[in-house]
């Protein structure tokens, strides 16, 4: 169980023995949609999850996922059926024409940027617009380029059309704030452009006293243009399809997500690959044969984590879409594994990044049966994790965000230690020698930040072979 799963919490799997099951079924970060909801709503559902953790004996990670400045259009008397070639009316102001088919839609810097030959998508795509011409009446007259249903708040993309518009939303900036008070572990940005929008979230999670990752969520074609500036500064990255298939070309998608996950592996940033990963079991106890293909190859690719959206937040099959995304990614690491050239050298120039991948190297000829490191800040989890090693990687942390913050990265098992006075070697070689996973005569290899008497920790700095 290397690859983590991330399932979204809704109707169909917040009650306790639900969620409960979910967990049992491999879900390592459970995700609070605040599109939708408040943090009052979610307080139920952070206890369960909290007490289900301590039950279970694992770590339970909870991301708070925020709504971003999704563009939307008004409120609809009743849905518009639009036909291919149909002209629609786009604007804050009703036609004369009471039989024109009209779109209510009034946020201003949108109307403004506006021109003709732009494409407009709605309701994520399914429908397809071109501005036509700007009217008198400040309105703009769209010409319909396929056949679809458009109904009340659905949401407006412009694709290739850069749009500046502020990640955090007021309303985000007040819902992360409740949600640090209520204990999430991390939190999803939507809709981020720059790496500023990242240092925006962290400048307020910094004043609440807290130290959780932020997750970006690419989802517009110029964070694409800006990923490795992004990557500086996030924790994690999220390759949001949805969205971002609407803004690009879909057939440039498959590529994209590539070259993303590529990139945020180089740099040992744990990547997600989220939207319509097993859609067809909302309603279906098993997946399409496309399906299981499309989470498979996320894997081979070298994601960390894989998201369920709807499957998990309103589907009839929640635990079963869990169960059948485990077997998945099971199959897809055990190919993984076979690859005879899986460890690549670091991205990065530091000498702990190649200590990590020494010590992979190291495991692999010497016949250990897991990595052992101990991480005060998690990049030594990270740097071993994006070396894909066949064995399973112990990180020993006493740092609590730490140690929920891990749950992104592949083939972690955190491990929430005491901070005593020893040193963190002795640390490691303890946990060994309890640890219940090894027996003796097993080989493992132990990483840490071994500083000399009086120092504080410097990063990894030592490589060791140990037999139980």
């Amino acid at each position: 169980m290397k690859t983590k799963i991330i399932a979204t919490v809704g109707p169909a799997c917040s009650a306790p023995d639900k969620l409960r099951s979910l967990a049992e079924a491999g879900v390592s970060i459970f995700r609070l949609n605040f599109s939708h909801s408040g943090a009052a709503s979610f307080e139920p559902i952070v206890r369960t999850i909290r007490s289900l953790e301590k039950e279970l004996g694992i770590p339970l990670t909870i991301m708070q996922d925020l709504a971003g400045p999704k563009i939307r259009i008004g409120d609809l008397a009743e849905p518009l059926n639009i036909a291919f070639g149909d002209k629609v009316v786009l604007g804050k102001t009703p036609p004369v024409d009471k039989n024109a088919l009209y779109i209510p839609f009034a946020k201003e810097e949108i109307l403004a940027s506006l021109e003709p030959g732009d494409r407009l998508a709605l309701a994520d795509g399914t429908l397809m617009l071109a501005v036509r011409e700007k009217l008198p009446d400040g309105n703009f007259l769209l010409e319909s380029g396929n056949s679809g249903i458009v109904t009340s708040r659905k949401g407006l993309a412009l694709p290739g059309k850069d749009v500046r518009l502020p990640a955090l939303t007021e309303k985000d900036k007040s819902d992360l704030r409740d949600g640090l008070a209520l204990g999430v572990d991390a939190v999803a940005l939507s809709y981020v452009q720059t790496p500023e929008d990242i240092l925006e979230a962290k400048a307020i999670i910094a004043e609440a006293g807290k130290n959780i990752p932020v997750v970006a969520k690419l989802e517009r074609q110029n964070a694409v243009d800006r990923l490795f500036d992004i990557l500086k500064v996030v924790d994690v990255v999220m390759v949001a399809r949805g969205d971002l298939g609407v803004e690009c070309p879909l057939q440039k998608l498959p590529s994209m997500q590539k070259r993303i996950i590529k990139a945020c592996n180089n740099v040992s940033v744990p990547v997600i690959v989220a939207t319509q990963m097993l859609l067809s079991m909302v309603n279906n106890p098993s997946p399409t044969r496309a399906e299981t293909t499309d989470v498979a190859n996320a894997v081979l690719d070298g994601a960390d984590c894989v998201m369920l959206s709807e499957e998990t937040a309103m589907g009839h099959y929640p635990v079963e879409t869990v169960q059948f995304m485990r077997s998945i990614t099971s199959e897809a690491e055990a190919l993984l594994m076979e690859r005879t050239t899986r460890f690549e050298l670091p991205g990065q120039d530091e000498a702990s990044d190649f200590l990590s991948y020494s010590a992979c190297l190291l495991a692999e000829k010497a016949g250990a049966v897991g990595l052992v490191a101990h991480s005060m800040s998690g990049a030594a989890a990270r740097n071993l994790s994006a070396r894909r090693p066949s064995q399973p990687i112990y990180i020993l942390t006493p740092n609590k965000e730490v140690y929920h913050a891990l749950n992104f990265s592949w083939g972690v098992r955190p491990h929430l230690i005491a901070n005593t006075s020893t040193g963190h070697l002795e640390r490691a070689e303890s946990f060994i020698e309890f640890c219940e996973d090894f027996r003796s005569g097993d080989n493992l290899v132990i990483t840490a930040g071994q500083p000399r008497p009086g120092e504080a920790p410097q990063g990894t700095n030592l490589v060791k072979i140990y037999r139980k």
